[in-house]
């Protein structure tokens, strides 16, 4: 695979910007849907839908001003079900929405240590930059503070360093650091008893994820054996499932994402949470192309899973986003 190529080609959303926006109009068009008897669920999605989110911040603001009302509140009062937290999921700032559900999987009894892997080992130094403020700016606590007194062992490594946002991202891709790297995680796993731990953080961590799917594809020549096998054999539990988080992501974004749409939905009930979570963060980054794996790997377009697997108006509001 030629992983320079892969690195630059141009990632793109399903949702954009909508070109003749015009926010008091997008304004009327809500209170009209909320007012009165009933509510004109289709006008609501015919907005929100086809808006990008700093189209939507800015709904928010002119709803304010035109009615002296908050957006949140009144569709909170008018919506209900998956499809309320959909809307609400929309309506948020990025940052805002994965501090939140970074809150949620810490907050209360256990951990949800799958949700913390998807958000903090996929997003970007500066996602995780602004992600850190919006969580001090939410609820006055310090995110790595709560991973750290939440989490253990190297698993609990692993997301302090993911929440240090410090990955290299904008070093070019480098052979020879890959040939040499791939050794050395070869020495640290396959080649000695035991696991130097150490080490497969360190390169995971550090790595611009272009640098790491060179070393990966160095390691298979050396080995035979691909990263996520080696990890599989040599790590269990959280920590493996963050390390695998991190391999998928550095050869395939939109591989990992179609990955986590499909295990949402397939077998007996469906993870809403995390169906909402995937397709509201990435249907303005590189919707197109996760759609694109995910009918390359499941054999079925993802808007036809949608279709079998979720009802109402919740249904139409995804079948909209993801285009």
């Amino acid at each position: 695979m030629d992983y320079i190529a892969v690195y630059n080609k141009k990632m793109e959303g399903t949702v954009k910007p909508y070109p003749n926006f015009n926010a008091e109009q997008d304004a009327q068009v809500l209170r009209k849907a909320m007012k009165g008897l009933g509510t004109d669920e289709k006008a609501i999605i015919d907005v929100l839908a086809y808006r990008s989110n700093a189209q939507r911040q800015e709904i928010l603001k002119m709803f304010k001003t035109a009615y002296g009302k908050d957006l949140i509140k009144d569709l909170k009062s008018e919506l209900g079900g998956k499809f309320e937290d959909a809307v609400m999921a929309l309506m948020m700032k990025p940052d805002e929405y994965d501090a939140d559900e970074c809150r949620r999987a810490i907050s209360g009894l256990g951990t949800d240590e799958a949700d913390l892997v998807e958000i903090l080992c996929s997003r970007s130094n500066a996602e995780i930059v602004a992600l850190r403020a919006a969580y001090k700016r939410r609820y006055k606590k310090d995110l790595e503070k709560d991973l750290m007194s939440d989490t253990s062992g190297h698993f609990r490594r692993l997301m302090v360093s993911m929440c240090n946002a410090n990955r290299q991202e904008n070093e070019p891709a480098s052979l020879e650091r890959a040939q040499r790297e791939a050794k050395v995680l070869y020495e640290a796993g396959e080649g000695r008893w035991g696991t130097d731990e150490s080490e497969f953080n360190r390169i995971l961590c550090i790595q611009s994820h272009q640098q790491l799917a060179l070393t990966f594809a160095e390691y298979q020549k050396l080995s035979k054996r691909t990263m996520e096998q080696v990890i599989r054999s040599e790590f269990s539990g959280n920590v493996q499932s963050g390390l695998l988080a991190i391999v998928k992501v550095a050869e395939s974004a939109p591989a990992y994402f179609a990955e986590k749409l499909y295990k949402s939905m397939k077998g007996a009930g469906t993870s809403d949470r995390d169906l909402i979570r995937v397709v509201v963060s990435r249907c303005e980054v590189d919707m197109v192309q996760i759609k694109s794996e995910f009918q390359q790997r499941y054999k079925q377009p993802l808007a036809q899973f949608i279709k079998d697997d979720c009802s109402g108006d919740y249904k139409k509001l995804l079948l909209a986003l993801v285009g």
